[in-house]
């Protein structure tokens, strides 16, 4: 390139290059548009002034120009770092392929930016920038931080972000950035922390974050600000440290709003304090070392299931909603740990079927609890009572363990039919289903105190008189109320009239105790 076809602007550049001198535009006699024409940035970058003494430090560094024409350093490599501040852009750059030490744009405004497949050895940066094409990171690769901090990037048609199997060294900073399209991630890979706190990714009805097997060494960060219109997705990540949503919005009203299916977490997962979301939240199979909580979240969906936890796994879970959610929570199959709730906002349609957990935050009284199992409009299961007693033994309330097991074998009765009804509500006033034994000595008693006065007023007429025993009213009433063992008063005496039919209702109550009480102790020894 020919330095007499340089303008004013250009030969500033040109001269500053080789030192690295910084070249602001916007001070001096520059022009009211000061031109930089493309190919004369991509000619020094490629070599084209290689006069410097030796220890200095090419560079450049360039402020408050206008770029015409096409960047181009595709599949080039650059030696030197490139600083592009305050500039704009005509056409989108391409930097595809590139191999650079760094690349920082700062307050530009440009058309795009296309980076697929590039290298840096250092940082990326293009921060408070405002694109209006997409910004392409598809294969990149940048050792150093990744910094796209208060950047606009509109590109509402499609993805405004690609950078799917992007690889990033350090940190990818993403602090209020503001996307229209998708953020698509998927199977990218942060050695650091990716932190999106007040960023606002908007992309109705689509992706807003497609972050599909993405996998973060440090802190995946969506706290206070982070706003998200359209689904945003983590399914199958991997993240070492914790995941953060306090404080957000997320709003894909009557589709999912969060896909978090089989993720991994090294810490906490945390859902809660202010955050709001419009549309569903699926954590399905995922994974969480300490803490998955939702407290003081708020949860709306109108149809269907609001939360889904199906076979997800914690070591403590939270529960503890801002208010409760009026649709379906889904706990199938979870490993939920110590279970944190509140019986304020327990959840309309609650799902626990073979749900476990080591322990109850805050047990309750059983009656309580039992009404919080009841919380589902699907069919009966037994597990959940059978969890509930087992929590209840476990902190030494026996008690309240046989009113959970009394309140299953009562739900299970009304989903059978009438004629075994019957027998379940025979069983359930005589003995409790064998978790309320006293009743078998009481009714026992009552009856026993029943027939032994009225025996003693009438006394029945011995068979043989020669050989019957002395008539005791107490043992002949045991006679005809204990089955099968004999005190020899009955088989000697024959009642009459009222006495032969109370004599008969005896001996049938007595074996329905009898039944009720053996069959309620082998229920309780199977805990069933």
């Amino acid at each position: 390139m020919r330095l007499d076809e340089l303008n004013a602007q250009e030969r500033r550049l040109w001269d500053a290059f080789p030192t690295g001198r910084p070249v602001d535009l916007r001070d001096g006699p520059s022009p009211s548009d000061p031109v930089v024409r493309s190919e004369v940035v991509a000619a020094l970058l490629l070599g084209a002034n290689p006069d410097h003494d030796p220890g200095d430090r090419p560079a450049l560094r360039l402020t408050g120009a206008h770029l015409t024409g096409r960047l181009d350093i595709g599949f080039t490599e650059v030696a030197v770092p490139v600083r592009l501040t305050d500039c704009r852009f005509d056409e989108a750059p391409l930097v595809q392929g590139a191999r650079t030490r760094e690349l920082a744009l700062t307050g530009c405004v440009l058309p795009g930016l296309l980076a697929d497949t590039a290298q840096i050895d250092g940082r990326l940066v293009v921060s408070h920038c405002t694109l209006t094409g997409p910004l392409v990171l598809t294969r990149i690769q940048v050792n150093g931080d990744l910094d796209l901090r208060d950047t606009v990037v509109r590109h509402p048609a499609g993805e405004a972000i690609p950078a799917v199997h992007a690889r990033v060294g350090g940190d990818a900073l993403c602090a209020n950035l503001a996307v229209e399209g998708t953020f698509r991630l998927s199977g990218a890979s942060i050695e650091g922390e990716f932190d999106l706190e007040g960023a606002t990714l908007r992309a109705p009805g689509g992706h807003a974050l497609d972050a599909y097997h993405i996998r973060v060494a440090e802190d995946f960060t969506c706290h206070p600000g982070f706003s998200a219109e359209g689904r945003i997705i983590l399914s199958g990540a991997t993240v070492a440290a914790a995941v953060g949503f306090c404080g957000a919005r997320l709003s894909n009203p009557g589709d999912i709003a969060l896909e978090a299916v089989d993720v991994t977490v090294g810490r906490n997962f945390d859902l809660g304090l202010g955050l709001t979301v419009d549309g569903a939240v699926k954590l399905d199979g995922t994974r969480v070392g300490t803490e998955l909580s939702f407290r003081d979240a708020e949860l709306t969906h109108k149809d269907g299931t609001a939360l889904s936890l199906r076979a997800a796994q914690a070591r403590e879970t939270d529960l503890r909603t801002r208010r409760p959610v009026d649709a379906v929570v889904d706990a199938r199959n979870a490993r939920l740990g110590t279970l944190y709730d509140a019986q304020e906002t327990w959840p309309t349609d609650l799902r626990l079927a073979d749900a476990t957990y080591e322990t109850l935050a805050f047990p309750l009284p059983a009656a309580q609890r039992v009404r919080w199992i009841r919380r589902t409009t699907g069919d009966y299961f037994p597990q959940p009572y059978e969890q509930l007693a087992a929590a209840y033994r476990r902190l030494g309330h026996e008690d309240e363990a046989r009113t959970v097991l009394l309140a299953k074998q009562r739900h299970r009765r009304a989903t059978l039919p009438a004629h075994t009804r019957l027998w379940g509500h025979v069983q359930d006033v005589s003995v409790g289903y064998g978790y309320r034994p006293l009743r078998a000595g009481l009714w026992l008693l009552a009856l026993l105190a029943c027939g032994a006065l009225y025996f003693a007023q009438h006394t029945p007429a011995p068979l043989e008189a020669a050989k019957a025993p002395p008539f005791n009213a107490v043992f002949y009433t045991l006679d005809l109320l204990v089955p099968i063992i004999t005190f020899g008063q009955e088989p000697a005496y024959a009642p009459r009239g009222p006495g032969q039919w109370l004599s008969y209702a005896l001996i049938t109550a007595g074996w329905i105790l009898a039944t009720t009480v053996t069959a309620g102790v082998s229920r309780t020894l199977n805990r069933q």
